[in-house]
């Protein structure tokens, strides 16, 4: 079997929705979190006219929040099995409650770029602890928390260009506004609603994710997330320059984006892994995913409106999927496996946006999505080729990992493979 079975039973169905209110308020921030992903997606232009920049120097915006992210991925694992993943949790909102009010008040593209930056490394901090925080507390085991989280993800996603396109209408400031008040808030109702969490066993150290690389599972899928990420991202970062839409109707299509990847990621992605199996499903969406970005790239502009939303679906269905990879690829525990992938991923979402509009520079405005749909292929080459590592530990046996005190017998991780 080469996929962990994400089908779940009509009590998971139900205890999805049945969640202890500090997991509610926990994926209630994350929304929040991936809001300010997609935020500057439908004010790009608008930034870009403000500040009197060009669409490389905004695109920095993505690159300098993602690259800090990358790194900071070495880190959050060290803090919060340190200091506790609520503490953890509240540091990140805190430098994103501060960078984001920060960002607002910029007069210049280097200033803006710098408290993205911050605001990267508090994303961060919070992203990738309120993964485990979901899944150590939700109920339905590791199933049932991938597909809140996921489900926060996709609803982030889509309510960020929304948000971003309403505020940024009366001026590109007010969107960073808006998420600082609304990070605020979810400051505040972790603060009351989620107690501490318990400490790792052993704590995390900065090394840890950079060793759980050396197993060829989890390089397998860091590396195929790589190259799916540069085309993600290329999508998210580029099209509004070549859209070139007011920020509503940019946003309109970033919100239509963004909901068919919630829609793709919690409910289509599962009963397609569950059919046909997950590492099938993963590489013919990579694929079609590629094909996608080539007729963007190629097509009028009513065609790249239409395949900018497709995308949605796609980047739904692989997100989904990488995640679960990720999480049970490896016999690390979680937190530092996650740390791993997403160190190496998060490196591309930072070139994509750069690169980009380097490219059309260079070449023409075509070349940057194929390019995007060679990256897209070169993810799907590396689960091809390197399928037999691609096994994936029982959901079960990954919740086990995030709870030490509660771990299998050794070997039973191995045995379910």
């Amino acid at each position: 079997m080469d996929h962990a079975d994400p089908a779940t039973s009509a009590g998971d169905k139900v205890s999805f929705l049945r969640q202890p209110t500090a997991v509610w308020a926990t994926a209630g921030a994350a929304v929040v979190a991936f809001m300010g992903i997609g935020l500057v997606d439908p004010i790009l232009p608008s930034i870009a006219k403000g500040l009197d920049a060009t669409p490389s120097q905004v695109s920095l915006l993505f690159t300098s929040y993602f690259l800090i992210t990358a790194v900071a991925m070495l880190v959050t694992g060290f803090v919060s099995s340190r200091i506790g993943g609520r503490k953890t949790l509240l540091a990140g909102l805190a430098l994103v409650v501060v960078f984001a009010a920060l960002a607002g008040t910029s007069n210049s593209v280097a200033e803006l770029v710098g408290f993205r930056a911050g605001w990267g490394l508090g994303n961060a901090l919070f992203v990738s602890t309120s993964l485990a925080v979901i899944v150590g507390a939700a109920s339905g085991g590791a199933a049932a928390a991938i597909l809140l989280y996921e489900s926060a993800l996709g609803l982030g996603m889509a309510c960020g260009p929304l948000l971003g396109a309403v505020l940024g209408d009366m001026k590109w400031r007010y969107p960073f506004f808006g998420t600082a008040v609304l990070m605020l808030i979810g400051f505040i109702a972790i603060s009351l609603f989620l107690k501490e969490q318990p400490k790792p066993a052993a704590r995390t150290s900065l090394l840890d994710p950079i060793k759980a690389l050396g197993h060829g599972g989890l390089a397998s899928a860091a590396a195929s997330a790589f190259f799916y990420n540069y085309a993600f991202f290329t999508v998210l970062a580029f099209t509004p320059f070549v859209l070139n839409m007011s920020p509503y109707r940019s946003g309109a299509v970033f919100f239509a984006w963004g909901v068919l990847l919630a829609v793709f990621s919690v409910l289509v992605a599962p009963r397609l892994q569950a059919r046909f199996g997950s590492l099938t499903v993963l590489g013919g969406s990579l694929v079609l995913l590629a094909a996608d970005l080539v007729v963007l790239g190629y097509g009028d502009h009513t065609t790249a409106i239409v395949c900018t939303i497709v995308s949605g679906a796609l980047i739904g269905v692989n997100n989904t999927v990488f995640t679960e990879l990720a999480l049970g690829v490896s016999d690390a525990p979680r937190p530092v496996a996650s740390a791993g992938y997403n160190f190496v991923r998060w490196f591309a979402a930072a070139a994509a946006p750069y690169l980009a509009p380097k490219i059309e520079e260079w070449t023409d405005i075509h070349i940057p999505f194929v390019v995007a749909a060679l990256a897209a292929l070169a993810g799907a080459g590396v689960i091809a080729v390197r399928r037999r590592h691609l096994t994936v530990v029982h959901a079960e046996d990954v919740v086990a990992q995030s709870h030490p005190a509660h771990h299998a017998a050794p070997g039973a991780a191995a045995a379910t493979r």
